[in-house]
């Protein structure tokens, strides 16, 4: 004997939750070592309960991020604004008018008042330097949940 009755939306978060985490692959650039260590350690696997980083690709030039994302699929680019002689806002509004199907992007910006540099780099987040982990994680856990 079946029932009409709605699945409660405990049982409905108790099955979206045994699917597993958001898998993302991250391609992240800067030309600064110290900016990619500090992304990748401060983000670390797991910036959400929901969403986990499985592979990560790091790159310090332009030509380097254009190719891979050319010859790879990534879920997420994260790039650097501050980069030289490239920044990554730039180069955002480069690969989503150039790549088809490009990835979601959130730039590392220079300051919190340059967010209207990220909207015109066509970027899905930005977040300002200097880099807060946790302000991080949840941008990056909010771009995964997009879709």
């Amino acid at each position: 004997m079946s029932s009409n009755v709605p699945v409660p939306a405990t049982e409905a978060a108790r099955s979206e939750q045994s699917s597993g985490p958001r898998q993302l692959t991250v391609l992240l650039y800067s030309d600064d070592s110290a900016t990619r260590d500090a992304v990748r350690v401060g983000v670390g696997r797991r910036p959400a309960r929901d969403v986990e980083i499985v592979a990560w690709r790091e790159c310090a030039t332009a030509p380097a991020v254009i190719e891979a994302v050319e010859s790879e699929t990534y879920d997420l680019l994260i790039l650097d604004g501050e980069a030289a002689p490239v920044g990554g806002l730039g180069l955002t509004r480069q690969l989503k008018n150039e790549i088809v199907n490009c990835p979601k992007v959130l730039v590392l910006t220079g300051r919190a008042a340059d967010g209207w540099l990220a909207s015109w780099s066509q970027a899905e987040a930005a977040v300002p330097h200097p880099i807060d982990p946790l302000v991080l994680a949840n941008a990056i856990a909010s771009v995964a949940r997009q879709g």
